[in-house]
């Protein structure tokens, strides 16, 4: 499977199975990543993990604290497309992270990352 990466109008193909998201919430300053997997049906949520709580980051139903991040299994729908929004008060954009490679995204203003499964 091949992950699409739009950022304005660059179009960017990546060969996984497999990625993470990582970012900082702007509010908290408390780093998220999910781990997500790429399949037929779409983008699939397969474990998300936070470094603490607090305005709108509480830990998921299941959550098991270990070495410093609550981490759990989320139970949603896998998704077409994921719009990776950014409010610009966050010290980074998101990180995507694929094929033994990290990038940075969408920081700032601007149009929104778009993560999709290529065609």
């Amino acid at each position: 499977m091949s992950l699409c990466v739009l950022t304005g109008a660059k179009l960017l193909m990546i060969a996984t199975a497999s990625f993470t998201l990582q970012w900082t919430h702007s509010v908290e300053k408390i780093e998220w990543r999910e781990n997500w997997r790429v399949g037929p049906a779409g983008l699939r949520l397969i474990e998300a993990s936070v470094r603490g709580s607090g305005a709108g980051m509480e830990p998921g139903d299941g959550a098991v604290y270990k070495d410093g991040w609550w981490t759990w299994k989320p139970d949603i729908a896998p998704q077409q497309q994921l719009v990776l929004a950014a409010s610009g008060a966050t010290p980074s954009g998101w990180t995507l992270c694929a094929a033994n490679s990290c990038r940075e995204l969408g920081r700032g203003s601007g149009p929104a990352p778009i993560i999709s499964v290529c065609p």
